[in-house]
């Protein structure tokens, strides 16, 4: 096995070469400490996202945990699927803070810690909550736009809040406040997104008086106001008039941040190169996406990719293509991605019948282990028959808890690798997932560990509730402790007043850590129109 230091990490970093330094423990470990640009990518999943987040088979991979052997184990299941270039970090994450590498908590660090330098930076305008209420009991001309994903704004949101995820803003707002009198108020649910949010605004030249609410749906709370829940207040079809402003305002952003310009013959050569990492992505709506797209490009919408990138991008210094119809969203989220230190180009020249592929994306696998696999049915027959059968369930957490196939035992895969999960004793046993497709790839981790039959669900979960069978919901049979999804301080609605706060504080201190940190290359532009 080869192994990597903090030295060739970093250098890597300064240098801006590619690298992908990768997070295998579930996202909970994770979430307590880590380097900025180590991106989360469990052991647990590593067949459903390896050929899609690193399309290069020779790009620098070096992965890293707390000393659990998770490391090696990713390392040596990479090697397997192909990569020629994979080296584990040596001595985990404590190596990195020994030899003097920052450890940032919580997820999309990058991000949310470049959304506290642009405020630094840029003096973003925001307004406080206490402010807000006023401007609503009085009735004064202002809109609040939420610039969340959809689900998180309909699960809770300021009131009168309209649903404009980010990438959206700049072509969506001038049909929402028409009157340049009327007041934009941003929010998301903590500050990042808002805050980046209403710079696209006022970076873009909307006349509108501009402000992020300070600190968000968390700010909002603190100053002991409600939040509602259930809305679904979006905006409307956008016209040729605004679409066509709003093409212009974003183009001349790109232009200023120093976004790259690609065509459509660029695409062949980058998708073939060999020595260099193209990412390539369309950042409208999944919808707009489903009616038809470009071939070879992956869905992420706008406001997603910007604050969620290391998700989506893991190698660092890679090349990032976007497109979309109407040249507002890309541009605006190429212009975040330049500040970001990325090697950004936005794919113009394009036509309608140039979005010709429709339907979802469809995710690249690696070959499936060798397994037996049962139908629903048959399942639902041995269970019926009261037959020695143990179900075990490799789906997230908040899928599992939504609902599962009664009596089905919650497990993380990576717990099966670190030799943490005792097995029920049975004659058989059948892994399933949410489609089944993690289900298959856990049975060579299993197979190994028992004696009883193994079988694979075929279709999951998902096929069994198709066939009309009862779910469960619920935590009901946990054989692993839930470390799969950290739950952020800012979702839901029952989160303490401390725990908030303690969020505020610690972005707050975002800023003097990427300046310890030293290789983030951010550099955040108050661009005028």
């Amino acid at each position: 096995m080869n192994y990597k230091d903090y030295d060739y990490v970093r250098q890597c970093l300064l240098n801006r070469e590619e690298i992908c330094l990768l997070d295998v423990r579930e996202e909970a470990p994770h979430a307590e400490g880590h380097p900025l640009f180590a991106a989360n990518f469990p052991f647990s999943s590593i067949e459903l996202n390896a050929y899609t987040k690193l399309p290069r088979f020779d790009v620098p991979i070096v992965t890293i945990d707390s000393g659990e052997g998770l490391a090696e184990a990713s390392a040596t299941r990479f090697i397997e699927l192909g990569y020629t270039n994979v080296s584990v970090f040596e001595g985990g994450i404590e190596a990195w803070s020994t030899a003097g590498g920052e450890l940032f908590i919580d997820v999309n660090v990058p991000s949310k810690s470049f959304g506290e330098l642009l405020e630094a930076t840029c003096d973003t305008p925001s307004m406080p909550a206490e402010d807000v209420k006023k401007m609503m009991d009085n009735n004064a001309d202002m809109v609040v736009v939420d610039v969340r994903r959809f689900d998180e704004y309909n699960t809770m949101c300021i009131p009168s809040g309209i649903s404009v995820p980010g990438a959206e803003l700049v072509l969506r707002v001038p049909d929402i406040a028409t009157n340049p009198e009327t007041t934009v108020i941003v929010n998301c649910a903590g500050r990042t997104r808002s805050l980046v949010g209403a710079q696209s605004l006022v970076n873009s030249g909307l006349p509108n008086p501009v402000y992020a609410l300070r600190n968000g749906t968390i700010g909002w709370t603190l100053a002991k106001q409600e939040l509602v829940t259930g809305q679904s207040r979006t905006y409307s079809q956008t016209g040729d008039e605004t679409r066509q402003i709003a093409s212009e305002r974003a183009r001349g952003v790109a232009d200023r941040a120093g976004v790259r310009r690609a065509t459509k013959d660029d695409l062949k050569s980058w998708s073939e190169q060999v020595d260099r990492t193209t990412y390539f992505f369309d950042v409208r709506s999944f919808d707009e996406y489903e009616k038809g797209h470009l071939s070879g490009f992956n869905p992420i919408p706008g406001g997603q990719l910007v604050q969620e990138l290391e998700m989506y991008a893991p190698v660092r210094g890679a090349r990032i293509v976007l497109a979309d119809d109407d040249g507002a969203r890309a541009n605006m989220s190429a212009s975040w991605l330049v500040q970001m230190a990325w090697d950004v180009y936005v794919l113009d020249g394009l036509q309608a019948a140039d979005f010709s592929v429709t339907g979802k994306w469809q995710t690249r696998l690696p070959e499936k282990p060798q397994a037996e696999t049962l139908s629903a049915e048959t399942l639902n027959s041995w269970i019926q028959d009261n037959s020695d059968v143990t179900i075990l369930d490799f789906a997230k957490y908040v899928t599992y808890v939504k609902g599962h196939i009664p009596g089905a035992n919650y497990l993380i895969r990576s717990q099966l690798e670190q030799q943490s999960v005792a097995l029920p004793s049975t004659s058989k046993l059948v892994l399933t997932s949410d489609d089944g497709e993690l289900a298959a790839y856990a049975v060579a981790n299993i197979q190994g560990l028992t004696s009883a039959d193994v079988f694979v669900l075929s279709g999951g979960t998902q096929a069994w509730a198709k066939a009309g069978y009862d779910l469960e919901e619920g935590e009901t049979h946990l054989l692993s402790t839930p470390i799969d999804r950290y739950k952020r301080p800012y979702e839901g609605t029952a989160i303490t007043d401390d725990v908030m706060q303690a969020y505020l504080d610690w972005e707050y201190g975002l800023v003097d850590q990427l300046a310890k940190d030293g290789t983030h290359h951010f550099k955040p532009l108050k661009v005028s129109a």
